[in-house]
């Protein structure tokens, strides 16, 4: 089961160690209003050991976010997975630094870092700095991030429909943070649905 961490209303841990065959799942959630530097790392000491991580933040008005998420594998035989999805409007700004280190002999290692963002205004800003720091061979690791604006072909499609489009828009922010949103309780996603216009 996720832990699930809303920043800006509750702690979160800064550094988790994992040693051998333990797990760590967790979502962390910035809503609309929250702004600040919050960063994390995790460190996995032993073999057999799965992290994965998700990450949704909603930015408007002035916000300014930036996520800080350091992974090291420093053991071999581990996965992890990390997504972190964002819709950013207004004059906000949305920073994802995250770095995925692979120490020398950590072979076997599978992971993955993944970061999307979508713009809503064009004063809005979004910056991605997926990191990879791989010191292994025989090891799987991937990194990307995208950012963009809402689809206007989507859109047209909706409306054509007879979907009013600010019902449009917003169902196409809900499909976009689906793959988080899928991980939170009911009543935190309730929450964000109704913050979601």
């Amino acid at each position: 089961m996720d832990r699930v961490f809303v920043i800006g209303r509750e702690s979160f841990p800064e550094l988790v160690r994992l040693s051998s065959g333990e797990q760590y799942k967790a979502v962390f959630v910035v809503l609309p209003g929250t702004s600040g530097k919050f960063a994390m790392e995790i460190d996995i000491d032993g073999p057999g050991c799965e992290v994965d991580i998700a990450g949704l933040y909603l930015c408007s008005g002035s916000d300014s976010v930036e996520l800080d998420v350091i992974l090291r594998h420093n053991y071999g035989g581990s996965t992890s997975t990390q997504q972190f999805l964002g819709v950013v409007g207004g004059e906000s700004k949305a920073v994802f630094d995250g770095l995925v280190y692979v120490a020398p002999g950590a072979v076997k290692t599978k992971a993955h870092q993944e970061n999307r963002s979508i713009l809503l205004e064009s004063t809005a800003f979004v910056e991605s700095r997926p990191q990879l720091e791989i010191y292994a061979d025989d090891v799987e690791c991937s990194h990307g991030c995208t950012s963009g604006y809402l689809a206007p072909d989507e859109l047209f499609y909706m409306r054509s429909r007879g979907i009013p489009e600010g019902e449009a828009l917003r169902l196409q922010k809900i499909a976009f943070l689906s793959p988080v949103l899928k991980r939170l309780p009911e009543s935190l996603a309730e929450e964000i649905y109704e913050s979601i216009s």
